[in-house]
């Protein structure tokens, strides 16, 4: 899987599961900061909405892998491969 298909599997998730609008969300949108403004609960659906698309588990890694779309996409580009 390409990471532009990641990417967009990953924006397509947090529209629908977190209800952010898809026009204010970019690759390099920072999702915990000003820019989006998620919170901790947030990235509870984020763990859960990694692990059902790629098979990937995120719980307990650091939190500069939530930063963006982008950060999201490589981390789990790099653990699909090394599965």
């Amino acid at each position: 899987m390409s990471e532009k298909e990641i990417s967009e599997k990953i924006k397509a998730m947090l529209v629908e599961n977190l209800r952010i609008p898809e026009d204010a969300l970019e690759n390099d949108s920072e999702l915990f900061g000003d820019d989006i403004g998620l919170d901790s609960i947030d990235s509870i659906e984020i763990i859960a909405g990694i692990d059902t698309l790629f098979g990937v588990q995120m719980t307990g890694v650091a939190k500069e892998h939530f930063q963006s779309i982008d950060t999201l996409t490589a981390y789990v580009k790099e653990h699909m491969e090394n599965q």
